[in-house]
């Protein structure tokens, strides 16, 4: 295609569109053409720019409508039933406001009335002027995005139009990825097992993820242990109050026992707001309180000791906090009771598909020519002072000598070592690093001559 368009001169032409990289896939999302100031905008830019300009005068029109019923139901309440003094056509003076003499008039027509009550109609003035800055701030708003769409866009020097394609992908967790708690409890998946293996409450309930405990003592976070007491009491008390409403619907009868429960887990002054609740309120309430109850524990004024024990004693759950758990695999309990409770767990944007990274050769830096670091250098894996130690502590020589020659900065012996394996050798001789030539440099530079001696 490119020689039938372009001829002889088609070994000049190369497509540079970006592509995503391979194994990326995704919902495009949005299409953005950008053009510089002052160039004739194509047919796809125009069309894009038409559906932008077309969108956002359907949100000022839906704006535009929200303020003027709410206006409508303002100045409605503030004219019915008061004296009107003048009016659009057909009103005549001294007649009573009333939504049916209101309702032959549109809102246009209700602008005009003025009524007798002076208050009323200062009032009246204020949420006219008031509706009429609002709606010129909308109209504003609007031909400023216009005019911004319509203007152009600032372009790098040389860039004629820029075309920006938003992808969406979608990732799944796995192994590799970071999550976090709110009390700087963090961590990576290290496994993701079946429903079926996951340990289990004794009712059969199967836990959603499993926490290493040796998080806790040294990093002294202990929130997320608070965290997940309260959160356990909560559940198990929306359990409770679930029990109690079903049996109140199932047999029709009086909510005491309801109002009674409720009453016990508020104290204070919410407790006299329950009492003063109707059925049907109580009931509304029982039932928005069935996922969990709600909670709070400020920071000088957080959930003591004992009001957690209280909490857990009224849920019927152990005081402790802590249940036994059957291994999901094995069927047979943990020796030891475990902290089951429901705590808040976010995906941190650190996921492994974005990480993940290998390199055989590539870019090297200049001064020292080791590898660059970095994925996005596509670079090598630092090997550092403690590596170093690691190596020496296995006694693995070799191993380390590659490390710290062929694998990194000996220019010369990694073109003998491409040339070995190409060979089928697995011989080959190790170098002086370049590091150690940069050295010798920079000791010239302070005036020290040092030389290598063969021997």
């Amino acid at each position: 295609l490119l020689r039938a368009i372009f001829g002889e001169k088609a070994s000049d032409v190369r497509d540079t569109s970006l592509r995503l990289p391979p194994g990326v896939s995704g919902t495009i999302v949005e299409v953005r053409v950008f053009s510089r100031r002052g160039v004739d905008k194509d047919e796809r830019a125009l069309a894009i720019e038409r559906a932008e300009i077309e969108r956002l005068a359907k949100d000022r029109d839906d704006e535009r409508a929200i303020l003027e019923r709410s206006f409508a139901a303002r100045l409605g309440e503030l004219l019915i039933n008061q004296i009107a003094v003048s009016g659009p056509k057909g009103l005549k003076s001294g007649t009573k406001l009333t939504a049916a003499v209101l309702g032959d008039y549109t809102l246009g027509q209700w602008r005009q009335i003025t009524i007798r009550n002076d208050k009323r109609m200062a009032d009246i003035e204020a949420l006219k002027k008031q509706m009429d800055d609002a709606v010129s701030e909308l109209v504003a708003r609007f031909e400023s995005k216009v005019e911004k769409l319509q203007r152009g866009d600032e372009l790098p020097p040389g860039v004629m139009k820029q075309v920006k394609v938003f992808v969406a992908v979608k990732r799944k967790l796995q192994p590799g990825d970071k999550m976090a708690g709110r009390h700087g409890n963090k961590g990576v998946i290290s496994r993701i097992m079946p429903i079926e293996d996951m340990p289990y409450l004794e009712d059969g309930t199967p836990v959603d993820i499993v926490l290493n405990p040796l998080g806790v003592p040294s990093r002294m976070n202990v929130g997320q242990i608070l965290e997940t007491h309260l959160g356990w009491a909560s559940h198990g008390l929306g359990l409770r109050i679930g029990e109690v409403l079903e049996g109140v619907r199932r047999t029709g009868g009086s909510d005491r026992r309801l109002r009674q429960m409720l009453g016990q887990i508020y104290e204070g002054p919410e407790r006299s707001q329950i009492d003063a609740l109707a059925e049907d309120e109580l009931v509304e309430l029982a039932d928005s309180l069935r996922e969990g109850v709600p909670m709070a524990s400020p920071v000088f004024d957080g959930a003591r000791e004992e009001d957690i024990v209280a909490m857990l004693q009224r849920a019927g759950l152990a005081s402790s906090g802590q249940v036994t758990l059957v291994d999901g695999r094995t069927g047979e309990p943990f020796d030891r009771k475990v902290t089951v409770g429901y705590i808040y767990m976010l995906k941190l944007h650190h996921l492994v598909d974005d990480k993940i990274h290998a390199r055989s050769i590539g870019p090297y830096s200049l001064v020292t020519q080791q590898p660059l670091g970095g994925k996005a250098q596509f670079g090598g894996q630092r090997f550092g002072e403690m590596e170093v130690w690691a190596l020496e502590a296995y006694g693995a020589a070799y191993t380390l000598q590659e490390m710290l020659t062929v694998k990194s900065d000996d220019v010369s012996g990694r073109t003998k070592v491409y040339e070995a394996i190409v060979r089928g050798d697995d011989n080959f001789e190790a170098g002086i690093p370049e590091s150690f030539n940069v050295l010798v440099k920079e000791l010239r530079s302070l005036g020290l001559n040092v030389e290598l001696e063969q021997r």
